[in-house]
């Protein structure tokens, strides 16, 4: 019997009929009464639907009438399970065995933890990591822990605090979540992560990383996701040219913003000449554009979460280091600017760091 109890798993689903069986498979037969399998269907157009119902008929499908992202999927994942704890899955993650068993003990055994997530590493390469959660860069990124790192070779073995969170595979409490507002359904994907790990570090929730509990990442959102290859998606700029802006723009004290304006500067200065040599311009001006669109809803959100945060952004916020994915940076010049920005980004923040709110 777990301490935790019964555990609902949901998995979001959006034309992953290619992932779902492997996915729903690592899940397994689970034994605690009471737990339960959902999976939240974003209107897919594939085979997704009937491959659930001929090879997992025991698991609930939650239908949602368009794709409007993981973020509202899980948000309905949440309030559909009967459970308190949710393992929340994307389609593309296959568990390793003992995984919920690792997490559900390191969530008994972490009072105040609202996240407790695995370390995700590669299904083609699984001695490599791909994401184990990371510390909150003030530029508005994630610094990423052991990113693309020889599993052999990764920092931390053991069960750990982080500040934020990679929605691969996370056992969640629901309560927790739904009570900071959960997923910000603004976000469709890419930041969504990051703004919900920042509100509930800024709560003073804690998050989680169990080191040795594993789970194999396949091949991400078709459009976006992006690991190698010669073309950036130009929606993968467009999102992130909006989702960071509207993460700076709600979270962050007005002060941090006003000390942080260098950094965050020169940052968009790079980031801009990066979707320009990528043919993505036109989608950058139409991220900025839509976050300008959206501000007043924005600002009203900023608001409510400010009035509530417990925590300072100096307490949660780092100057480093700088992830990128290799394959973004595989040329010598590229790689060069990135060391500068890098090292501006650090020296800006050791000035800033302490006149921060």
């Amino acid at each position: 019997m777990r301490a935790i109890g019964p555990v609902s798993v949901v998995v979001v689903n959006w034309n992953g009929e290619r992932y779902l069986d492997a996915c729903l498979g690592s899940v397994g037969t689970l034994a605690e009464p009471g737990d339960e399998v959902l999976v939240v269907d974003n209107a897919s157009t594939d085979g997704s639907l009937a491959l659930i119902a001929a090879r997992h008929p025991a698991v609930k499908v939650v239908h949602l009438a368009r794709n409007a992202g993981p973020a509202p999927a899980r948000n309905a994942g949440m309030r559909a399970a009967a459970n308190r704890w949710v393992l929340a899955l994307d389609n593309d993650a296959v568990l390793l065995p003992g995984v919920l068993e690792k997490l559900a003990a390191a969530a008994a055994a972490s009072p105040g933890a609202a996240i407790v997530q695995p370390r995700s590493v590669f299904h083609a390469e699984p001695s490599r990591v791909h994401y184990d959660g990371g510390s909150f860069h003030y530029a508005g990124l994630i610094a990423l822990r052991n990113f693309y790192r020889p599993l052999a070779a990764a920092e931390g073995q053991g069960t750990l605090d982080v500040d934020c969170a990679v929605a691969v595979a996370l056992l969640v409490d629901r309560d927790a979540l739904l009570e900071a507002g959960g997923y910000d359904e603004e976000y469709f994907i890419l930041f969504e992560d990051l703004d919900l790990s920042y509100r509930l570090r800024a709560l003073g929730r804690r998050i989680v990383s169990v080191e040795d509990a594993l789970v194999l990442h396949q091949g991400g959102t078709p459009g976006i996701s992006y690991r190698e290859g010669p073309s950036y998606p130009g929606s993968r700029v467009y999102y992130h040219s909006r989702n960071r802006w509207l993460f700076l723009a709600k979270d962050y004290r007005l002060r941090t913003l006003l000390v942080a304006l260098p950094g965050l500067a020169l940052y968009e200065v790079v980031w801009l000449g990066f979707a320009v040599v990528s043919g993505g311009l036109l989608p950058w001006v139409r991220g900025k554009a839509r976050f300008v669109g959206l501000l007043p809803d924005v600002l009203a959100k900023r608001r409510a979460f400010q009035a509530a945060r417990r925590v300072r952004d100096r307490e949660l916020l780092a100057g480093g280091p700088l992830t990128v994915t290799p394959a973004a940076a595989g040329s010598a010049w590229k790689r060069a600017v990135l060391r500068a920005l890098d090292q501006g980004l650090r020296g800006w923040w050791g000035i800033a760091r302490h006149l921060a709110g």
